[in-house]
């Protein structure tokens, strides 16, 4: 196959097996050709080149998404994803680096398929910080090697990862943690207690709503000080454009004052500014 069959060449859709085989079947390009395409997108935002790039990448895309085949997610949501950061990859590569394009893609092919675990792996995201993200993807691995850790194995993963024991043991019991749905499963007599029967609900707690009535009333005679500390003007432009039930556009109130829309939102972004100075203080 040529390059520019290469061009033309299309991948079956709605099966796994073909779509896989036909991407390995795809040729590679030679250093020369990949940088011929890669310098046409680059300066003519040649599209055709950007397509036999990652047409010809593919493989790498399925090899890549198949390592992470452990975490019982579709692979094909995996190869797409591993796809979109195959794109995205294409679209930065700069041919005058000197490294080819599958050395520079790596990072945006994983990139994508971790993002796309962390999302759907489960309901609840595990990973937020990080830390967290780091030792999601590493943890199990050692896991597999060590099994559950003991406190001399949590110290070895926290050096080896660069982060903090407590946090190692933090991420090792959300992942051994599977989702618990809030009200239980209904029908199973042997699952454990459901979280909607011990979990108390404080919104209408008597004490909990009077706190929240004082808090709403001491911002808002917060609010009130601080705007009758601003000039006429400026407190009747925050007003009508923020607390009104219908507010005025910035049009509206530089007709009734006789100066520009320009003029209004300056005197309307000063006044902001003043008063979350004073609210902070």
């Amino acid at each position: 196959m040529s390059r520019k069959q290469l061009a033309l060449a299309t991948l079956p859709t709605g099966n796994m097996e073909a779509y896989v085989a036909a991407a390995y079947q795809l040729p590679m390009l030679s250093a020369d050709e990949e940088r011929d395409l890669a310098v046409r997108l680059r300066d003519r935002n040649d599209l055709e080149a950007a397509r036999s790039l990652v047409l010809s990448h593919l493989r790498f895309v399925v090899r890549i998404a198949r390592q992470y085949s452990g975490y019982g997610l579709p692979q094909q949501d995996l190869i797409q994803e591993g796809t979109v950061g195959l794109m995205k990859a294409v679209r930065r590569f700069d041919p005058d680096v000197g490294v080819r394009l599958v050395s520079f893609a790596v990072h945006w092919i994983k990139a994508e398929i971790h993002e796309f675990i962390l999302r759907n792996w489960r309901i609840v995201k595990v990973a937020t910080t990080k830390a967290q993200r780091k030792l999601f993807f590493n943890l199990r691995s050692a896991k597999q090697r060590l099994g559950w850790l003991t406190a001399d194995e949590v110290q070895h993963v926290a050096k080896e990862l660069g982060v903090k024991p407590e946090t190692v043991l933090e991420m090792e019991a959300r992942m051994s943690s599977p989702d618990v749905a809030f009200d239980g499963d209904p029908d199973d007599e042997d699952a454990p207690a459901a979280p909607a029967t011990y979990l108390a609900d404080m919104r209408l707690e008597p004490s909990t709503q009077l706190e929240r009535w004082d808090a709403a009333d001491n911002e808002r005679e917060q609010l009130q000080a601080a705007l009758r500390t601003l000039d006429e003007r400026s407190r009747h432009i925050l007003e009508a454009r923020w607390l009104a039930e219908k507010k005025m556009t910035l049009h509206e109130l530089a007709e009734r004052y006789g100066v520009s829309a320009e003029r209004i939102r300056q005197i309307e972004k000063n006044a902001l500014k003043k008063l979350r100075s004073r609210l902070a203080a």
